[in-house]
């Protein structure tokens, strides 16, 4: 809506603007609906076995993540650039699958409403919907973006993913490519990403400030890379995130749900592929794969020997039970957070040199 206008010759401006139209729509309309929440009695289910100390939270109210989602879509609706010289469909192809996984998160935090229990959809539902949407995002990337289906690792030469693809001729006379190997790749990535932000959304401020320090960086290397309309919805995520953490602060008045961290999570996947930073994302996102290793080692550790590596997973809940407050848990996360994001942008930025 601001692409005819003078805004457009500023795009430093276009992306501040990004992050403060979000944060202020999330701290407008996040406390009305908490009001709602309150009245239809709509709160979080807590984990019988999670640590002893947040059966206090039991029935905070949950699914902050509309909030978001609907501050990010309204900022990219008004800030983003529509003319034939931004790359449109990239903006459109990630705001579509931040409001696909936030769908299939809205039906998970309902369902663990109505049946009363903190496990909400079963594993094998949850896949299924993460495969089909990684899966069509892949072959919209590649065949309407123009990605190429390789990863580039800082360093090396890049590893060709598009020996294994399909070629299906079509009348115009182009072809629909289905790359398999980069396929299997992007669902990995996606699927592991949105689960990861899943598991950090465990504390209070947790999922929000880790989410929002992790997409000012990505912010910045949409526009390092001349993707104006990538860079801006970051912005407008990081935004968000940072008008959630003003109710989602300890104590917490609104839970994110996984309508926010699933979506958060395969968001960031999205804009990793479509900056060709899929690796150096692994690097920036280093404290979603922690908390998601953390998990598969303790599982994987548990069901070979019976005992535990860590005392409680994912990881900061290990901190919580040997004795850490949770704030102290959560802004020590939120460090290593930018350390780690900063590593992954000096990564960045050294290759692209």
């Amino acid at each position: 809506m601001l692409t005819n206008t003078g805004f457009s010759e500023y795009p430093s401006f276009l992306v501040l603007l990004a992050i403060c139209i979000s944060m202020a729509l999330t701290i407008i309309l996040l406390p009305f609906w908490i009001k709602i929440l309150k009245v239809r009695q709509i709160g979080q289910q807590i984990r019988a076995d999670g640590p002893e100390r947040h059966q206090v939270k039991q029935g905070t109210p949950t699914m902050g993540g509309v909030i978001i989602l609907i501050a990010v879509l309204v900022t990219v609706v008004v800030v983003g650039q529509y003319d034939k010289s931004s790359n449109m469909t990239a903006l459109i192809l990630v705001t579509i699958v931040l409001l696909l996984t936030g769908a299939m998160g809205f039906i998970d935090d309902i369902s663990k409403i109505v049946m009363e229990r903190s496990l909400g959809l079963r594993p094998n539902a949850k896949m299924i919907c993460l495969t089909l949407i990684s899966v069509s995002f892949c072959l919209a990337a590649v065949n309407l973006v123009g990605i190429e289906p390789t990863v580039t690792i800082p360093f090396l030469p890049p590893i060709n993913l598009g020996v294994l693809t399909t070629s299906i001729p079509l009348g115009s006379g182009g072809s629909f490519d289905i790359p398999w190997l980069y396929l299997v790749f992007i669902f990995l990535l996606m699927a592991g990403m949105s689960n990861a932000v899943n598991l950090i959304d465990g504390l209070d401020g947790l999922a929000g400030g880790t989410v929002m320090i992790v997409m000012l960086v990505m912010t910045a290397i949409a526009y390092r890379t001349d993707q104006l309309n990538l860079a801006l919805i970051a912005a407008s995520v990081a935004g968000a995130c940072v008008g959630f953490l003003w109710f989602n602060a300890p104590t917490a008045s609104i839970f994110m749900g996984d309508t926010g961290s699933l979506a958060l999570g395969a968001a960031f996947a999205a804009l990793a592929v479509l900056t060709k930073t899929e690796v150096v994302s692994i690097v920036v996102g280093g404290i979603f794969v922690i908390e998601a290793l953390s998990v598969i080692i303790q599982v994987l550790y548990f069901k070979a020997t019976h005992k535990r590596v860590f005392l409680m997973a994912p990881l900061h809940h290990h901190f919580e039970q040997k004795g850490w407050s949770e704030s102290k848990v959560v802004i020590r996360f939120w460090i290593i957070t930018a350390l780690l994001a900063a590593m992954g942008f000096g990564l960045f930025f050294s290759q692209s040199l």
